[in-house]
């Protein structure tokens, strides 16, 4: 059964990086992974580990460098082959976008702003988006979906408030009608909750230009949703 809300933008930003996407642990990996000794590292902040690690990639050739983060960023999960092959992928295509697995966007998304930096262009700037919305309703029980399936039911509610040939509508149509929606987290890269009453919640989102960048001017508007089977199934049982 669908519920009733209404949905409104409440603020809208381009990003071309996420905050805290790389951490000093993750540059220690990576200039390892040059051959730096930890002795060489060990008395440096933060960002004089950062400022390294640029300097260090961009000595290397460009696909090097992007084969070097993602063997950091997916270990074991990308065969050695696959990600040469990514690699030089890179330097031709936005895979935070195209890559035929929304799983790997994020991830993606943060090794292109990386290595930008690195370069000082080359790569292009990843483009993402990071905004905040209000969801109301009158019934308090309609949230309820909501606590099976949050991010499928927010990919739904979205989904209304674009047009019916934009790429998420067209790509995911039957999963945003459907019964079950797994790819809805890696639609929506980090959903924070920022307030919550019976009759509303507030929401920060980051994901990719892609999904949601039609949503900058959006009006507020009318939109309808409904939990996936599965979850709905396995909260009864």
């Amino acid at each position: 059964m669908n519920n009733e809300f209404n949905v409104e933008i409440l603020s809208f930003l381009k990003i071309s990086e996420i905050e805290n996407a790389w951490t000093a642990d993750d540059y220690k990996a990576l200039l390892s992974m040059i051959d730096m000794g930890e002795d060489e590292l060990g008395g440096m902040s933060e960002s004089e580990l950062k400022e390294m690690c640029l300097m260090s990639l961009n000595d290397l050739e460009a696909h090097e460098s992007a084969k070097l983060l993602l063997a950091h960023i997916f270990k074991d999960e990308i065969t050695a082959g696959k990600i040469d092959q990514i690699s030089h992928q890179m330097l031709e295509k936005n895979l935070w976008e195209v890559h035929a697995d929304p799983a790997y966007h994020m991830s993606l998304f943060n090794a292109y702003e990386l290595l930008r930096k690195a370069y000082n262009g080359t790569f292009t700037e990843p483009t993402g988006v990071k905004f905040t919305i209000k969801i109301s309703a009158d019934k308090k029980e309609s949230f309820d979906i909501f606590d099976g399936s949050l991010h499928a039911v927010i990919v739904r509610l979205l989904a209304n408030g674009l047009k019916k040939s934009a790429i998420l509508n067209r790509l995911f149509e039957e999963k945003i009608i459907g019964e079950s929606f797994p790819e809805a987290k890696n639609i929506l890269w980090i959903l924070k909750e920022l307030s919550t009453t019976d009759n509303e919640r507030q929401y920060e989102i980051t994901s990719s230009y892609l999904w949601f960048g039609e949503l900058e001017d959006v009006t507020p508007f009318d939109a309808d949703a409904h939990a996936d089977r599965e979850e709905e199934d396995q909260e009864t049982k």
